[in-house]
C-alpha cells in the first residue's frame, strides 16, 4: 500500500472535494475536513492543506492533481540502516529516550506504534523533531498522542539506576533493555497487529545493542532497523521521543517538589550548584537518590559544599 501527499490550494482543494464528493466517508479524526473512499484507494484532506491519498491506486489518484509533496528519505543526513524511500508513510514502531545526560532526574524510553492511517494525523497534531519543539510545547502535544497511539514508556528513577550502575552496567547496557521491553510492551497491547518497521533511534552499533540483550528470554529483533537522527525519519519515533520527554518532565517536577527548589536539566555548572544546596539542606543520601550519582557533578558539588562549610 502506497502513500502520496500533496500540498493544495484552497481553490484546489475544493475541486477535489467535488471530485469525490460522491465517494464521501464520515471520518472524525482531528484535522480531518473530507475524506472519500474508493474502491482502492482513501483520500483524506485536512486543515493544513495538505491531501492524503492513501491504498494501491494512490499514486493513480493523485497525479490527477499535481506531483506529491512526499520527498523520498535521504539517508544521508542520518547514520544507520538504509531505509526504504517511502519509509515515512509505513506502519512503524518507534522508540526514543531522554535523560541520559542529565544529572537530576530519571532516563526515560518510549515506544510508540504509528499505522500508515494514522501518520498524518499526526503530523497534524503537530509532532517533528523533538530537538524543534520547547519543553512547554511536549507537555501539551503528549496527552493527546499518549491517548491517540498505542505506547509504553517507562520511567527509571535514580535509585535504580545508581543501583544496577555501581554493578556495572554501563548506560548502554540500561538504554539497551529498556528500548527492549518498551517495544515488548507496545507489541503485545497490538496483539495479531504488525508494524511494517521498527525503528531504534541508534544510540550503539547494532551488534553492540543485542550482546547488551544476550541473556533476555525475549528480545525484539524481526524487521528492525537502526537509525541515527530518527525522530527526522519517522513520526512514530518523534511522538515516542515526546512522550519520553513529557515523562522525564513530569518526572523533574517532582523531584523539584520533594527536594523545594527548582531542579534545573542538564550537566552544567548551574547544575552542581544547585546539587550543592541540596546536599547541604537534605543530605547525600536525599542528594544521591534524585541524581546520577556517578556523573561529574557529584565531585564538584561536594567541593562546592566544603568550600561553604570550611
Amino acid at each position: 500500500m502506497s502513500n502520496e501527499v500533496l500540498l493544495m490550494k484552497p481553490n484546489e482543494i475544493e475541486k477535489v472535494k467535488s471530485h469525490y464528493m460522491k465517494f464521501k466517508v464520515e471520518r472524525s479524526a482531528p484535522g480531518v475536513v473530507f475524506a472519500a473512499k474508493l474502491v482502492d484507494t482513501a483520500i483524506t484532506i485536512y486543515k493544513s492543506g495538505k491531501v492524503m491519498f492513501q491504498g494501491n491506486g494512490a499514486t493513480r489518484e493523485a497525479s490527477l492533481w499535481g506531483t506529491s509533496s512526499t520527498k523520498s528519505l535521504s539517508t544521508s543526513v542520518a547514520k544507520g540502516d538504509m531505509l526504504p524511500a517511502n519509509f515515512s508513510s509505513l506502519s512503524v514502531l518507534g522508540s526514543d529516550e531522554t535523560g541520559t545526560g542529565d544529572y537530576f532526574g530519571p532516563i526515560t524510553v518510549a515506544a510508540c506504534y504509528v499505522h500508515a492511517d494514522q501518520v498524518e494525523l499526526v503530523k497534524e497534531l503537530g509532532v517533528k523533531d523533538s530537538k524543534m519543539l520547547t519543553d512547554d510545547v511536549m507537555l501539551k502535544m503528549a496527552p493527546d498522542l499518549m491517548a491517540t497511539l498505542t505506547h509504553s514508556v517507562l520511567v527509571l528513577k535514580n535509585e535504580k539506576y545508581n543501583d544496577i550502575q555501581s554493578r556495572g552496567w554501563s548506560q548502554g547496557k540500561i538504554k539497551a533493555l529498556m528500548h527492549n521491553q518498551a517495544l515488548k510492551h507496545v507489541l503485545k497491547k497490538m496483539e495479531t497487529e504488525k508494524p511494517t518497521y521498527i525503528l531504534i533511534d541508534q544510540f550503539a552499533e547494532r551488534s553492540i545493542y543485542y550482546n547488551h540483550l544476550k541473556m533476555e528470554k525475549e528480545i525484539i529483533q524481526e524487521n528492525v532497523l537502526f537509525s541515527t537522527k530518527a525522530e527526522q525519519l519517522h513520526v512514530a519515533v518523534a511522538a515516542a521521543s515526546i512522550i519520553a520527554r513529557y515523562a522525564f518532565l513530569k518526572e523533574m517536577d517532582r523531584l523539584t517538589e520533594i527536594a523545594n527548589t527548582p531542579i534545573p536539566k542538564g550537566a552544567s555548572a548551574k547544575v552542581d550548584e544547585i546539587a550543592a544546596k541540596i546536599y547541604l539542606k537534605h543530605g547525600e543520601e536525599f542528594l544521591k537518590s534524585i541524581t546520577k550519582w556517578h556523573f561529574a557533578n557529584t565531585g564538584k558539588a561536594i567541593k562546592i559544599v566544603n568550600k561553604r562549610r570550611f
